[in-house]
């Protein structure tokens, strides 16, 4: 499964990045940021992935502006 990270600016498109990839980095980083146009569904497989896995999973939405529409997910991964 392929999920898109948050765009650094605004007119960028984002980045597109694969579970065991994403896997692969927990032991640099814990904390991720996914782009709005990740599919909620999309997004609850990869929290199944790693509970499934024994990791911990933390997910919320950001907001970075006062549109409706200006916001990213932040997702911890904890062993």
């Amino acid at each position: 499964m392929k999920l898109k990270l948050a765009r650094t600016t605004l007119s960028a498109k984002p980045k597109t990045i694969e579970l065991k990839k994403l896997e692969e980095e927990l032991a640099n980083k814990s904390i991720f940021y996914f782009d709005k146009d990740n599919s909620h569904k999309e997004l609850k497989e990869m929290i199944e992935f790693f509970e499934e896995k024994s990791f911990s999973v933390y997910m919320r939405e950001v907001k970075y502006g006062l549109d409706e529409n200006e916001y990213i997910y932040e997702v911890h991964i904890i062993a």
